[in-house]
């Protein structure tokens, strides 16, 4: 990876707008991760746009509705010229009970419009950018739920469809109904999945990928150690990769990372970073930093570069498959498609 100025962007797909090369990841801002502090998250958010960043990423279901209504107020307290800058993509069709337990995806058509109502109100706004549904709705073939955001295209209330977790073949049959612009999914050193059949399957469709997780929840930051005490709300806790050997072996890996990184003189968050920027033009890694310090530390990513005894030495260190645990607990991977 060549050095490029934080003025560099990247195509968010064939059919999508030029975005900055990092894009900035919401949820933590609200939950999954243990309390957050609104005031420096919004704060995190305006230091984002100022660094040039445009892409914003939140979900209807993130605190139930707390993240968009944090990133609304974010977005209507930013400089005017920052604020036309930024680019919301959002995520939709997860459904929560009101203890915040999981209860399950819908991707009807009448559904889609009716959260995408709410969000638009929530944000502030009177259009979202990318608009994605979270999971697959096995109920509801792909086709319509695409067809319904292509309507809501039509009528000037979103500009792009974007996908999230889904496989080959459902990325076909949605690119068939509608210009896809992303694939949103996990891909980290950690989490690799996506190079057999599914980036190949992307590449060829000219749908970018915006690759969330890209520190792994923080395991591969450099900065989590193996004392450290969850919350029963935080995601990790239940998190395989967060238990005991699997976690041990995790930050072994980690180790090996920081080697490298020391020998470059950058942190391990921002090689692991680097290295995601590595894989294509065509992806855009999400950082969930959720405070200024964490969002400056992500950005020095753009400043290293990579050459071929680096990737190597990273393979080496951290090589495909290494993870110990699954990404997600059985439950929620059985909502993922592979």
């Amino acid at each position: 990876m060549t050095t490029q100025p934080h003025t560099y962007t990247r195509p968010l797909g064939a059919t999508g707008p030029q975005v900055f090369p990092l894009g900035l990841g919401c949820m933590a801002m609200s939950s999954m991760y243990g309390e957050a502090d609104r005031t420096e998250a919004i704060a995190t958010v305006h230091a984002a746009l100022e660094a040039g960043v445009t892409l914003l990423d939140t979900g209807d279901f993130y605190a139930m509705g707390h993240n968009e209504l944090l990133v609304g107020e974010a977005l209507r307290t930013a400089p005017a010229a920052r604020r036309e800058q930024a680019l919301v993509s959002v995520k939709f069709g997860a459904l929560r009970a009101p203890d915040g337990s999981w209860a399950g995806q819908d991707g009807r058509p009448a559904a889609v419009k009716n959260f995408a109502a709410y969000s638009l109100q929530r944000l502030g706004v009177d259009h979202i950018d990318v608009y994605r549904i979270a999971r697959l709705d096995p109920d509801v073939p792909i086709e319509e739920t695409v067809g319904a955001i292509a309507e809501l295209i039509e009528q000037g209330y979103v500009r792009h469809v974007g996908l999230s977790e889904v496989g080959a073949d459902t990325l076909r049959r949605a690119a068939a109904t509608a210009p896809i612009t992303d694939l949103q999914f996990e891909y980290s050193l950690l989490s690799r999945s996506i190079e057999a059949e599914i980036l190949p399957t992307a590449r060829e469709l000219g749908i970018a990928v915006t690759a969330y997780g890209v520190l792994s929840r923080g395991l591969i930051s450099g900065h989590y150690t193996a004392d450290r005490q969850l919350a029963q709300s935080d995601f990790r806790s239940h998190s395989p990769r967060f238990q005991g050997d699997n976690l041990h072996h995790n930050l072994g890996l980690v180790e090996a990372l920081r080697k490298i990184a020391d020998d470059k003189g950058v942190t391990v968050a921002q090689i692991a970073t680097a290295w995601v920027l590595s894989r294509g033009t065509d992806i855009v890694p999400l950082v969930g930093a959720r405070t200024r310090e964490r969002l400056t530390e992500s950005l020095g990513a753009l400043d290293v570069t990579l050459d071929a005894a680096d990737l190597a030495a990273i393979e080496e260190a951290v090589p495909a498959g290494a993870a110990a645990g699954e990404r997600y607990p059985a439950p929620q991977m059985a909502h993922v498609e592979r």
